[in-house]
């Protein structure tokens, strides 16, 4: 009896083994995708928020359609850049966890994954019918394939490519529903972008320290010094220029109120706290997570936009000023 029990558990374990590989290999899969770095992609929301467009059913279904895009794009981005830096990873003291990296996931299934995913976002820029945004996907693949190939191997022009790839997905929000982005707008996402990609790169230079080329090249040609200047300038341009675009005679013209200088704390508040996570608790190597992870910053977030709308879509007499 007891022979037979165990000769039972032995079979039991060899058909469950191969069950147990495909759900570890899902897992490593899905991991690889980043789906915690889609919520970069809620930047395509932008142009339907600031365009007074929440209430226009197509214009949200288009909103959620040019996400989904974007995930699908990006995602494919992700892959082909881990594909790419496995090696380099290896070294890394926490991207050696990367599922291509620890050997967790196949280069061969990665590959075809990527391509599916490339092959999807175009379809879904396609199903959405509006070629400027089909335009402006197709630059924001081209050039994160760009960055990917060796271009973030160059020192600077890596991070004005990850800034512009966020420009890229605001613009493409207004454009997907058919509406101008203020110029405002583009030059202060632009700056946010390039302050927290600075930041990001401070936070790989001092937690890799010595073995920071041997990660990143274009880490090699970076200080401490430089991107501390280079994220107080940023920083300050950022919030210079939201604050002009609050001000804007054509802002106050589109939304009927000067009350949007209001929501200018917040986006203070916003660059303060990630000075302070990045020099006091050496964090923000994953800017993305911020947003999720950091309860004051998420709470930042959702007081910011509970302004806008409230300035936005509130009564029209709090708009009259």
């Amino acid at each position: 009896m007891a022979l037979r029990l165990t000769t039972d558990r032995l079979v039991a374990e060899q058909e469950a083994r191969p069950r147990r590989r495909a759900t570890h290999t899902a897992q490593a899969l899905v991991a690889s995708l980043r789906p915690q770095q889609w919520v970069k992609n809620t930047l395509v929301f932008g142009g339907l928020i600031f365009s007074r467009s929440l209430s226009q059913s197509e214009a949200v279904w288009l909103s959620l359609g040019a996400f989904l895009t974007f995930c699908m794009a990006s995602s494919s981005v992700y892959l082909l850049n881990d594909l790419r830096d496995m090696e380099a990873d290896r070294k890394h003291p926490v991207k050696c966890r990367r599922p291509l990296a620890s050997g967790a996931l196949s280069p061969g299934l990665a590959t075809v994954t990527m391509v599916l995913l490339l092959l999807g976002s175009a379809f879904g820029a396609f199903l959405l019918h509006r070629p400027a945004f089909s335009v402006i996907l197709s630059a924001y693949v081209l050039l994160n394939v760009a960055y990917s190939l060796g271009l973030k191997r160059v020192v600077l022009v890596d991070v004005m490519l990850v800034a512009l790839g966020f420009v890229l997905r605001a613009v493409a929000g207004a454009a997907v529903i058919g509406v101008q982005a203020s110029p405002w707008l583009v030059l202060c996402t632009l700056m946010l972008a390039l302050f927290v990609g600075f930041g990001k790169r401070r936070h790989e230079l001092t937690l890799l320290r010595s073995a920071a080329h041997g990660h990143r090249q274009s880490l090699e040609e970076y200080s401490v010094q430089f991107l501390d200047i280079m994220m107080t300038i940023t920083g300050g341009a950022a919030v210079v220029t939201y604050a002009l675009y609050t001000m804007a005679e054509e802002t106050v013209a589109r939304f009927g109120s000067r009350y949007l200088i209001l929501s200018l704390p917040f986006v203070l508040y916003g660059v303060f706290r990630y000075l302070y996570l990045i020099h006091q608790r050496a964090e923000g190597g994953d800017p993305a997570r911020l947003f999720v992870a950091d309860p004051p910053t998420l709470l930042n977030v959702a007081l910011w936009l509970a302004v806008i709308c409230f300035i936005l879509y509130g009564p029209r007499g709090w708009q009259l000023w």
